[in-house]
């Protein structure tokens, strides 16, 4: 076992120094926001150095931004690459896999400058989930499936932001507006494509 390398008053460099920076960012910036952590703070939760933070990183705000592109790239795939599921049940199914509040909503609260890169990657993350809805929507026979994937996201959003605000969970409530909202927007006789190729 080789014995880890000591920076500057101790503190851990080298490999893993990355990653070590990016998991504190993820924990820091979940429990006391983007603004509120400081860099020395976050040197220090990582074990790092300042200069070994800026020598993986220009400065926070492309951490800031590296942090939202990792959270996640795929846009959900535990629900949308389900196979198992229907279109129907992968629209409702987004309700039960959620964070406490989503790390693009808290970087696009906190950062006015809408040219910011963390805010550019949460109105397009936004955007894409939307778009994932949107898909499913149109593949579960959605009457206007733009509409209900835009319903559904803004659903999911709100509860996002209420639980955080009310410090509760509200994503039962939203799961159940979302199933009036799918069976309203859904024609009973709506069939997948795929059932009624194979009758």
């Amino acid at each position: 076992m080789t014995e880890v390398e000591k920076g500057p008053r101790g503190l851990r460099r080298g490999r893993g120094a990355r990653e070590r920076i990016l998991g504190a960012s993820q924990q820091l910036f979940r429990d006391q926001g983007i603004n509120c952590t400081g860099l020395e703070q976050l040197c220090a939760v990582a074990q790092v150095s300042k200069r070994t933070l800026y020598q993986h990183f220009t400065g926070k705000d492309e951490l800031i931004a590296e942090h939202l592109r990792r959270f996640d790239p795929d846009i959900l795939p535990e629900v949308f690459e389900r196979t198992d599921l229907t279109p129907r049940e992968r629209l409702l199914a987004v309700f039960d896999i959620h964070a406490p509040l989503c790390p693009f909503i808290a970087a696009a609260v906190e950062i006015p400058d809408p040219g910011h890169p963390a805010r550019v990657l949460a109105r397009d993350y936004k955007k894409a989930f939307a778009g994932r809805l949107t898909e499913a929507a149109r593949e579960a026979g959605a009457d206007d499936p733009e509409r209900l994937g835009e319903q559904l996201a803004l659903l999911l959003d709100g509860a996002s932001a209420r639980s955080r605000v009310l410090n509760t969970d509200t994503f039962a409530t939203a799961a159940a507006i979302a199933a009036v909202l799918v069976d309203n927007a859904i024609p009973t006789a709506a069939v997948p494509a795929a059932a009624s190729l194979r009758s």
